[in-house]
């Protein structure tokens, strides 16, 4: 007999945690992860244009506080989603490119981070094609990633507040000013917190680098695993549920 799809049978309460999110669009989780996309224009709209800097702010900050709150709302009530999982790294990247692009563009922070991050990003965006195109399940956000995003956010908006101003560390010359803060100028708290983001997020990199290629390794080693429909599973309340079998 020929072999069918492999479809995986689960418990109906698993729906909806983080290893079984569900195929819903309207939860409460993915409509704050869309508000924060629209924050984050507005943000860049009034930052940029110097409409006012504080009111740019606050909209930041708001924006940057609700990556940590739909995510315990998603988990809190068993609402996690595929559509907010994959959404929700998109929107992060996408506040993380606003705050750059706006200090960049008023001459506050240097050039060389913002290419990182972004160098950093356009890698990952064209690794997971290439994982993807082995491994169906997407890879999940890791710890240090998720750091990463939070000192990256806290120093950006420590950055646009532009205080508190501390004295240079003085590690580099004066002439070094592509490392504001490390040399003997001032510069605002929040750069350090944007170089222990950096560094995290270089990490991050690497971090998903091992796990792209474990993924490959383990789906060319074990083609059949990557049948199972984790997208939409078979629901079954019996107790032998969450076993995989033949459709």
């Amino acid at each position: 007999m020929a072999a069918g799809k492999i479809r995986k049978k689960i418990k109906k309460e698993l729906i909806g945690t983080s290893d079984y999110p569900s195929n819903k669009i309207f939860t409460i989780s993915n409509f704050i992860t869309f508000t924060r996309l629209i924050l984050t224009g507005v943000f860049l709209y009034l930052f940029v244009t110097d409409q006012n800097r504080y009111v740019a702010l606050a909209i930041y900050a708001i924006a940057a506080s609700t990556d940590w709150l739909d995510g315990q709302i998603a988990r809190m009530t068993k609402t996690v989603s595929w559509l907010g999982k994959m959404l929700d790294p998109i929107v992060d990247r996408a506040l993380l490119f606003t705050g750059v692009v706006g200090l960049v563009a008023r001459g506050e922070l240097p050039l060389w981070i913002c290419l990182a991050i972004v160098g950093r990003d356009v890698y990952l965006f064209l690794g997971n094609f290439v994982v993807r195109h082995f491994h169906r399940r997407p890879i999940d956000v890791v710890f240090i990633g998720k750091l990463a995003t939070a000192l990256l956010m806290s120093g950006f908006t420590l950055m646009l507040l532009g205080m508190p101003m501390l004295d240079g560390l003085g590690l580099v010359p004066a002439s070094v000013s592509w490392l504001p803060g490390i040399n003997d100028v001032a510069a605002p708290l929040g750069i350090y917190f944007v170089y222990a983001g950096v560094f995290c997020s270089l990490a991050t990199g690497g971090v998903y680098t091992v796990k792209g290629i474990a993924a490959i390794r383990a789906a060319i080693a074990h083609p059949e695993d990557e049948d199972d429909d984790f997208l939409n599973p078979e629901i079954d309340d019996s107790d032998d549920a969450e076993v995989v079998e033949n459709a």
